[in-house]
C-alpha cells in the first residue's frame, strides 16, 4: 500500500459503522480493510490444500510473521511465541510456574479484570496470595506509581504481574524502572503489555522482563487472535504451552523445545497471526513519519479529546500528558444522567457484560460507542468505586468525534446517584 491520505479520508480505510461515534478503539481494537483482505487471502491459501499449507508450510509462514514482529519489538524471534491474546499469554506463564503456600504474586488494583482473576485462580489452587497494591489516580507522576508498587514488596513476593498500559485508567506505567527496581530484589514479572504494542514504542529486549504479553489486535490492527509472549532466554525452560501436542516429544534438533511446543498446539486459524506483517506495512504507509508518527498522532488527539471532555466537566486530568498514550480515562461526576447500573438481577442476561445506563443511552440515542465503567473492580483498600468513562484515539477519529461526546454529556448534567456495584470493567 503506497497511498498516503489525509487525516480527513483516513477513516475510508476500516470498516467502522459511519454512522457511530467510534470512541472505543482500546476495546477490541478494529482492523483495516486491507489487513482484512490480507487475512482473506491466507485463508484461501490454507483451504485450497490444507494438508500442505498446515503440515509443511506453515510453520515457514510462521517463522516469516513472527520475525517481522520481533523485528517491530525489538525482540530476537526465537523468545517470542505467537498466542491468541494477551490474556492468554499471562494466564500461560502463571499457569508454568510453581508456586507454595504463603508466596506471594503481587499485582495493582489498576490491572485487568481478566489477569487479577487468572492471578486468585493460581493463587487459590497453590496457596499462594495475591496482593493487590493501590495506585493512586489521579497520580501526579510515575513516581508514585513506583513507590506504591515496590512499598508492597515483602520477603515473600515470588512474581509480580504488571500493566505496561492500564486497562481501565489509560495510565502508561514506568515499566522499566518497575521491572528494575523487582529485579533487584529477585523479583521476576510479568508485563501485561495489551495496549503496548502500536500505542507507545517498545523495545522488549532492553526492557528484560522475564515475560511480556501483547496484543496485535489493539494498536497493532491486526485482526483478532493475534498476540504473542515474549520469554527471556533464561526462563523459557520451564515455559510450557497450555494445551500439549506433539512438540513435547519431537524428536527435531534445529528447533528449541519452546518452539516446536508453541508453534504448533493443535488445529486452529493461524491466519490472524500470518496477517501481522500486513498490518505493521498497513501503517508504515500510511502516513509519512510511519509507526513513530501514528504513535504521536494518536497521543495527541487522545489529549485533545480528554480536555474537551475535562473542560465539560469542570475537572482536571487525573494524569500528566507523559503517562497517557492513546487512551485516557475521566471521572464522572454525580450530575451525569442516567446514573450508575442497577444490580445485575435486573441486567440484560444475554449481555457479556451488565452496560452501565449512560454507555447504553450514548449508543442508542447518540450513536457513540464508549465505556462507562465502575473502578476499581474490587478496591484494594475498601474505598467506594469510582465512575469512569474511558475514550480512545485511533487515526479514523478526529476531534469532532470528541465534541460529539463532549455534547452529550453537557446536555445530561442532571444525573441522580444510585448503585454502582455491578459496573463492568473496562476491555
Amino acid at each position: 500500500m503506497n497511498e498516503r491520505v489525509t487525516d480527513e479520508g483516513l477513516a475510508r480505510y476500516w470498516a467502522i459503522d459511519p454512522d457511530v461515534t467510534y470512541l472505543n478503539h482500546g476495546a477490541y481494537g478494529a482492523c483495516p480493510w486491507p489487513v482484512l483482505r490480507a487475512q482473506d487471502e491466507w485463508r484461501t491459501r490454507m483451504e485450497r490444500q490444507p494438508t500442505q499449507f498446515n503440515g509443511t508450510d506453515l510453520e515457514g509462514h510462521l517463522d516469516h510473521a513472527r520475525g517481522r514482529l520481533a523485528d517491530f519489538l525489538h525482540a530476537d524471534t526465537d523468545d517470542l511465541a505467537l498466542v491468541p491474546n494477551a490474556t492468554t499469554g499471562v494466564n500461560t506463564i502463571l499457569a508454568a510456574l510453581d508456586f507454595a503456600p504463603g508466596d506471594e504474586i503481587l499485582t495493582t488494583d489498576h490491572e485487568y479484570n481478566a489477569c487479577l482473576n487468572a492471578i486468585r485462580r493460581v493463587a487459590g489452587r497453590t496457596g499462594a496470595q495475591a496482593v493487590v497494591a493501590a495506585v493512586p489516580f489521579p497520580v501526579a507522576s510515575p513516581d508514585e506509581v513506583v513507590e506504591a508498587i515496590v512499598g508492597r514488596v515483602t520477603e515473600r513476593t515470588r512474581l509480580a504481574v504488571l500493566s505496561h498500559i492500564t486497562s481501565p485508567t489509560g495510565l502508561v506505567f514506568p515499566v522499566a524502572r518497575l521491572v528494575a527496581a523487582l529485579a533487584d530484589r529477585g523479583i521476576d514479572t510479568i508485563v501485561d503489555g495489551a495496549h503496548a504494542p502500536g500505542m507507545v514504542a517498545l523495545d522488549v529486549t532492553t526492557l528484560g522482563a522475564a515475560y511480556y504479553a501483547g496484543n496485535c489486535h489493539k494498536w497493532l490492527c491486526a485482526p483478532k487472535g493475534a498476540g504473542f509472549v515474549h520469554v527471556r532466554r533464561d526462563r523459557q525452560e520451564r515455559i510450557r504451552p497450555l494445551v500439549t501436542s506433539h512438540g513435547a516429544n519431537s524428536p527435531r534438533r534445529n528447533r528449541s523445545r519452546f518452539r516446536l511446543e508453541f508453534d504448533w498446539t493443535g488445529t486452529s486459524d493461524p491466519t490472524a497471526y500470518l496477517a501481522i506483517p500486513a498490518a505493521l506495512d498497513f501503517f508504515t504507509a500510511l502516513v509519512p513519519g510511519g509507526w513513530a508518527e501514528v504513535i504521536e498522532r494518536n497521543h495527541r488527539l487522545v489529549l485533545v479529546g480528554r480536555q474537551k471532555l475535562l473542560d465539560v466537566l469542570g475537572s482536571g486530568p487525573a494524569a500528566p500528558a507523559e503517562m497517557i498514550g492513546s487512551i485516557a480515562a475521566v471521572e464522572l461526576s454525580d450530575d451525569i444522567s442516567p446514573g450508575p447500573a442497577e444490580p445485575a438481577g435486573d441486567a440484560d442476561p444475554s449481555a457479556t457484560y451488565p452496560l452501565d445506563p449512560l454507555h447504553e443511552a450514548l449508543i442508542y440515542e447518540d450513536a457513540i460507542e464508549v465505556p462507562v465503567y465502575a473502578w476499581p473492580h474490587t478496591p484494594a483498600d475498601g474505598s467506594p468505586r469510582r465512575r469512569l468513562l474511558r475514550v480512545s484515539a485511533q487515526l479514523y477519529n478526529t476531534p469532532a468525534d470528541y465534541d460529539r461526546l463532549a455534547a452529550a454529556l453537557a446536555a445530561r448534567l442532571d444525573h441522580r446517584p444510585g448503585d454502582q456495584s455491578t459496573m463492568p470493567a473496562a476491555v
